[in-house]
C-alpha cells in the first residue's frame, strides 16, 4: 500500500502486540519533528547571571554606582550574584561585608527578591538575588 501511494511505511510503536505501522512522508516527518525542537528550543528561558563585586570598604558614591548597574541587570531579567572579596587580613571584617549586602538587598527589594542570604564560601561572602516576576 505505501509503495502505491508513493509514501514511507514507519513502525511506530514495535512492542505493541500487533506492532503498529503508519504510512507516512517520513522526510516530511523528519522536517516537522526538527522544526517543533526548534521552536521549542526558542521558547525556553535563558538565566543569565551578572556579576558586581565589593570590597569590604566600599564607599557609598562606588555602592551607588553598582547598584545602578545591578538595577539595570534586575529589570532586563538577569539574576545578580553579589559578593564582597575579602583579600588578605580584610577577612576580619565579615560582619562588615556582610552588613553591605544586606543594604545591597534591602535597596534592591522593590525590583528583587533575596534567592540566597549572604554566606561566606572561602574569601568570598556571596549572595543571588532575582528579578521580581512582571505581572
Amino acid at each position: 500500500m505505501a509503495e502505491e501511494q508513493e509514501l514511507d511505511l514507519v513502525e511506530i510503536s514495535p512492542n505493541a502486540d500487533p506492532p503498529v505501522c503508519r504510512i507516512i512522508d517520513y522526510k516530511k516527518f523528519l522536517y516537522d519533528q526538527k522544526k517543533k525542537q526548534k521552536e521549542m528550543k526558542s521558547k525556553q528561558i535563558k538565566v543569565v547571571v551578572k556579576e558586581i563585586r565589593f570590597g569590604p570598604n566600599t564607599d557609598d558614591h562606588d555602592f551607588n554606582f553598582k547598584l545602578n548597574h545591578a538595577k539595570k541587570f534586575l529589570t532586563e531579567g538577569s539574576k545578580v550574584k553579589a559578593y564582597v572579596f575579602f583579600k588578605g587580613r580584610s577577612i576580619v571584617f565579615k560582619d562588615r561585608g556582610e552588613i553591605l549586602l544586606l543594604k545591597f538587598a534591602q535597596e534592591l527589594e522593590d525590583i528583587g527578591i533575596v534567592e540566597q542570604m549572604p554566606k561566606l564560601e572561602g574569601k568570598k561572602m556571596i549572595m543571588m538575588i532575582q528579578p521580581k516576576k512582571k505581572k
